[in-house]
């Protein structure tokens, strides 16, 4: 019969522990996320006066005329958001998608002066935040304003937008292109290619798995922005679906169950997108890391 050692009995007890902690943080975790998803759906889904006696029951049954007040409303703009917030993150993760491409493969394949300082000054934009550099770049639009319209204008949000993803998207893309072999390169180039014809043909189809982790990221980020739009956007036609979900709290906020409502519908569309574009991420961030 065999026996249990000390020394592997206090192991296996430890083990035991790690593995309860790290089941407890899961817990915790899973609790804090999905508890205020729940209540603000069933809120949704209840009358006022049910959402105030008893704002923790489901609802039964459920209630289905906030969320069609909310989608049918001409009043509300559901719909004008909706597409506002489209616009905006489509031809921001376009901008950042290009122009990141271009610069990572410039600074990670190609040879010239200065090189390295250039990078370190795209580097720094990681230090400053868009909490805080809105300011000076407000005031900065409303100075080219009388000559590019870029305050109360959608244009003025993509811009800034793309302008704020620009340093650390680099960062991931040049990881990733740095990663690729020099000899693919050079046969290309001794096969005839051009610079720009190994940076379309060859190494972008190969940097499929970055390109989709920085559009994703991009795409999340721009749905969700509320500070941009908040100091840019002044017209209530070009709010997009954040700053809409803000002022709709604040013109409708004593009726809590409509407010649920429109939250929840509005946040709808980011969790289905991550759901679809959660794997991309992974995959893509795992993929720059491995071969860096």
């Amino acid at each position: 019969m065999q026996k249990t050692t000390p020394h592997r009995s206090s192991w296996n007890t430890r083990k035991i522990f790690q593995r309860f902690l790290q089941y407890f943080v899961l817990v915790t975790v899973l609790v804090a996320v999905f508890v205020p998803i729940t209540i603000l759906v069933f809120g949704a889904l209840k009358t006022r006066g049910e959402l105030m006696t008893s704002p923790y029951t489901v609802p039964m049954p459920p209630r289905w005329e906030n969320i069609i007040a909310v989608l049918t409303s001409p009043s509300y703009t559901f719909w004008a958001m909706l597409r506002n917030s489209l616009m905006v993150m489509l031809a921001t993760t376009t901008g950042v998608v290009v122009i990141c491409s271009l610069a990572a493969f410039v600074f990670a394949r190609m040879r010239f002066r200065m090189k390295g300082a250039i990078f370190q000054l795209f580097t720094l934009g990681l230090m400053f935040p868009i909490t805080i550099a809105i300011l000076p770049v407000y005031f900065v639009l409303r100075q080219l304003n009388p000559y590019v319209p870029l305050i109360d204008s959608l244009w003025g949000v993509i811009i800034v937008q793309i302008a704020f993803q620009l340093s650390g998207n680099i960062l991931i893309l040049r990881g990733f292109f740095t990663a690729i072999p020099t000899e693919l390169q050079d046969a290309a180039y001794i096969d005839g290619c051009t610079a720009f014809d190994f940076f379309w043909r060859i190494l972008l189809p190969l940097a499929k798995p970055a390109l989709a982790a920085v559009a994703a990221l991009t795409m999340i980020m721009s749905w969700n922005d509320l500070l941009v739009p908040l100091v840019i956007i002044n017209s209530d036609k070009l709010w997009t679906l954040p700053l809409g979900t803000m002022q709709f709290q604040g013109q409708y906020g004593q009726d809590l169950a409509l407010v649920s409502a429109f939250v929840a519908i509005s946040a709808l569309p980011t969790v289905i997108f991550y759901l679809i574009a959660e794997r991309q991420i992974v995959s893509g961030l795992t993929a720059g890391a491995i071969k860096g």
